[in-house]
């Protein structure tokens, strides 16, 4: 990782409901203990679902995300020179009080300001890395901070609810035959990108390699994914491209797999279509199943996930699955903890409006 082109993850940090820190989330994921129990954090008298992934001891998402992006710098060994020359990228839900919360995180971790704010739903944390990335190998910009935090809380709890978008037996089940829908959950997490040029001058070795990135829309329908998956398959193939990796080099794809039956359908077609007779040989599993739907922070979450798994060398199980789909023919990891046969791993995303993301990583 020695020229500009390349982009490195040099730091990571991150809060969940699977805990606080990567040894809980690893842990977790690798178990398939789900976290989700009853919601406490608000009323939820007269829902039809009253369980969510929730972090007893959370403190507000501004405090939260300052804590988190003050870890991932320092676990990138970043000093006050570095972070006053690197931007922030944050992804939230978006609200009037967005812009002013970014510059005062940026502030408050001595970074060089925001760079952008991302609130494109369930793809923000993801567009975020894709667009940080793409400055980083273009040599427009040494290094940046990506942030993104989602707090369960009632407003959107209440949208999923009155959608019947959650799963009513309290599980998420991923790609399995039964499923019912998804289930929220909290997620904190930031990760420092940077050039490989970057991190070789000051001596610091990346935890993995951001290889590729792809994004891509298919303007189908407000709330449903075409179901050819036409989208998200054109946003795994520019990922791969990008690096020139072929489907058979890849070891693991953490699925954007929400556990409803459109989608999760929708994401099979994709990669059918985007990888060939691959697709039912790659390892696939959603950690949406332990950790919930964290909306805009969750392409942040899985991300780090799917580096920490890399790390490990080991993936973890699909929790909550029943049975195959045959809507969904893929190498649904169920049968236990498998090992990481492969150097890469693809984590992809989609949000309502047609919007998909795909981010390919290489262990180091």
């Amino acid at each position: 990782m020695s020229d500009l082109a390349s982009v490195g993850i040099a730091g990571l940090a991150v809060t969940s409901a699977l805990g606080r820190g990567c040894e809980a989330q690893l842990a977790a994921v690798l178990s398939g203990a789900a976290a989700f129990s009853q919601v406490n954090r608000f009323d939820t008298t007269g829902r039809r679902v009253t369980v969510a992934a929730t972090l007893p001891d959370v403190a507000s998402l501004p405090v939260e995300l300052a804590v988190t992006v003050a870890d991932a710098c320092t676990e990138a060994g970043l000093g006050r020179p570095e972070r006053s020359s690197t931007p922030l990228f944050l992804a939230v839900h978006g609200d009037p009080s967005v812009p002013a919360q970014a510059a005062g995180l940026a502030e408050a971790a001595g970074l060089d300001g925001v760079g952008r704010v991302y609130t494109a739903a369930c793809v923000s944390a993801s567009s975020a890395v894709a667009a940080a990335a793409s400055l980083i190998s273009r040599g427009e910009l040494d290094r940046a901070v990506v942030a993104a935090g989602y707090l369960v809380e009632s407003d959107q709890y209440a949208l999923f609810d009155a959608g019947k978008a959650l799963a009513v037996d309290g599980v998420a089940r991923p790609f399995s035959r039964d499923r019912q829908g998804l289930l929220l959950g909290d997620a904190v997490a930031a990760v420092v990108l940077e050039s490989g040029r970057s991190a070789s001058g000051r001596g610091h070795r990346p935890i993995a390699e951001l290889a590729g990135w792809g994004r891509a829309g298919d303007a189908h329908h407000p709330c449903q994914p075409a179901p050819d998956g036409r989208g998200l398959a054109r946003a795994i193939e520019a990922a791969l491209g990008r690096a020139g990796v072929a489907p058979e080099q890849l070891g693991y794809i953490n699925a954007n797999a929400t556990g409803t039956m459109l989608s999760d359908a929708a994401e099979a077609a994709a990669l059918a279509s985007a990888l060939g007779p691959a697709a039912q040989r790659v390892p696939v599993s959603s950690t949406k199943s332990v950790h919930g739907h964290a909306l805009e922070a969750s392409g942040l979450l899985e991300l780090v996930i799917t580096v920490l798994s890399l790390r490990e060398g080991k993936l973890g199980v699909n929790a909550g699955f029943l049975g195959p789909d045959p809507d969904c023919p893929l190498d649904v990891i169920i049968d236990g903890l498998r090992q990481l046969t492969a150097p890469y791993a693809l984590s992809l995303n989609s949000a309502f409006g047609g919007a998909n993301t795909a981010l390919l990583v290489r262990s180091a």
